[in-house]
């Protein structure tokens, strides 16, 4: 099936392009950003050779109605959607760290936690809690922004403002934002039968300052879901949960022997296991967002991306 994994677009006034582990970003007029979310899947910082078809528009379509729904208490930089794998919004200077929020032990914090750590950037955890447990309070830890092909790295509160990575000020905005953002993913997710388990939020300041959020929000790349229903039972049984996010894919890769570590090799992804992948992808948007999924045409995706975006460009 077609994917769109790279692009090479020329737009009018193009500055530059950034190319992310997901997603193409160009600059243009040093005002707006073309921001394209390509099917390509990336799992312990590392990019798989072969794109997910759909992944791009379940991913941009996501974050798009998601930045709509809380457009209310936090500002963020979209101004449009003109094509199902395109969001375009203010050129902003992004913030060097991830917001990462966790209310449940689960995921990185859980591997962490199995080896024995009891401080997650500069948060105590209590002893005697099992994967997936609720934690009293939501928990923030951040991470850096890695440059393309580093890895992302826990950093505490603490360290970032030492190091003067972002201003005292800021970073209470950003935390009273990621607070905010959470509460309200969580209360439409059980809206959804779902538990929004965790998840990350980037933001960055326009041109006249404002702080802002960027780039993607509740996606299943940013965030983990479980199914509400079963899940105090599951956990009183030891019992894995069930989970809506990629968490399967990195499963998969473990099983497989691949953790993004030196030397490991990328397990091969076979047309039918991506088919199943694709499935996944579109069972996540359609129980995120309680709605059907629609196929965009990919019969030439470059072509009708190029398309959509020279309209919108053009008003």
């Amino acid at each position: 099936m077609n994917t769109i994994t790279t692009t090479n677009f020329n737009f009018p006034g193009q500055k530059s392009v950034y190319r992310g582990k997901v997603r193409e970003v160009y600059n243009i007029n040093d005002e707006l950003l073309v921001m394209v979310a390509t099917d390509r899947l990336s799992a312990f910082d590392v990019v798989m050779p072969k794109g997910i078809p759909y992944k791009g528009q379940i991913l941009n379509q996501i974050a798009t109605k998601f930045m709509q729904l809380t457009a209310d208490i936090v500002p963020n930089w979209l101004i449009a959607t003109p094509d199902p794998n395109v969001a375009v919004g203010h050129l902003c200077d992004p913030f060097k760290v991830e917001m990462v929020i966790r209310g449940y032990l689960s995921g990185h914090a859980a591997r962490e936690y199995a080896l024995g750590k009891r401080m997650l950037c500069g948060v105590a955890l209590a002893e005697g809690l099992k994967e997936n447990d609720k934690f009293p309070e939501p928990i923030i830890t951040p991470s850096t922004k890695a440059d393309n092909g580093e890895h992302d790295e826990d950093i505490s509160r603490e360290d970032i403002l030492a190091k003067g990575i972002v201003s005292e000020e800021d970073y209470l905005v950003l935390e009273k934002y990621t607070r905010a953002l959470f509460q309200r993913g969580t209360e439409i997710a059980a809206s959804k039968g779902l538990i929004l388990v965790d998840t990350k939020y980037e933001f960055g300041k326009t041109k006249d300052g404002k702080i802002v959020l960027i780039d993607e929000i509740h996606t299943p790349d940013s965030s983990r879901y479980f199914y509400a229903d079963g899940y105090q039972e599951r956990q009183d049984n030891n019992e894995a949960q069930k989970q809506l996010s990629k968490e399967f894919v990195r499963q998969w890769l473990i099983a497989n022997g691949f953790q993004g570590k030196d030397g490991q090799q990328i397990p091969e992804m076979t047309d039918e296991y991506i088919a199943t992948v694709s499935d996944r992808y579109i069972e996540l948007y359609e129980n995120i967002l309680g709605e059907s999924f629609v196929k965009a045409d990919i019969s030439n995706i470059d072509a009708r991306i190029e398309k959509n975006v020279l309209a919108f460009l053009s008003k």
